[in-house]
């Protein structure tokens, strides 16, 4: 009898085991392409759809035309500081990368390296000058100065009651002339989002 009873609880303790690892999370793949918004927090398609709109706005403005008509050429453009005002984890960097991105596909203008990958540019052509064959080594000083630097901010309010989740986001950017110190462009993108809380009886 004992021994039935051992056997028993062993199936019992093997049939929770194999319930337990069969009750893991499961994915799905989706295109990335796809708008997915599951929390209501700032995601991937808000800084995709974020930069381009405002890429495209501030080509609305008046500054290109007059740039391209007293230069003759297309405006370097680069990104400064993208700062994140918000209480949650924002990950500016793919928010500047959207944005670079926007800007070079556009076709509208030339863009300049940040001030990072020109540090990792910089130490590489001091290693060539030093290692590589004669006439191969990309020679100092001849860097293509930007014209104009982009920069700005992401803020959020967040309100809710017992029902529903108010979550607003602004962002804010401005195209400074790097010559001058002056605002050429000033844009401002905002999202408000309502996740609604659903309520389940037991």
């Amino acid at each position: 009898m004992k021994a039935k009873h051992i056997v028993s609880s062993f199936f019992m303790f093997v049939l929770c085991f194999i319930l337990f690892a069969c009750s893991g999370p499961q994915v799905t793949r989706v295109d990335s392409n796809e708008e997915v918004d599951l929390s209501g927090y700032w995601n991937d398609t808000d800084s995709h759809l974020v930069a381009e709109e405002m890429i495209n706005d501030s080509f609305a403005n008046q500054w290109l035309a007059d740039f391209k008509k007293a230069n003759a050429r297309k405006p370097r453009i680069i990104i400064g500081l993208v700062l994140n005002k918000t209480e949650e984890h924002i990950s500016t960097e793919t928010f500047v990368k959207d944005l670079e991105r926007s800007y070079i596909n556009s076709g509208k203008v030339t863009f300049v390296a940040s001030k990072e990958q020109r540090s990792e540019i910089r130490a590489e052509r001091a290693d060539q000058a030093q290692n590589a064959k004669t006439g191969t080594a990309k020679a100092q000083g001849q860097e293509t100065a930007a014209d104009f630097m982009l920069k700005g901010q992401i803020n959020s309010i967040f309100d809710a009651n017992k029902k529903a989740q108010l979550k607003y986001y602004q962002v804010e950017l401005e195209l400074l002339n790097l010559e001058t110190s002056e605002t050429v462009w000033i844009g401002q993108k905002k999202i408000k989002k309502v996740v609604s809380k659903k309520s389940y009886k037991i």
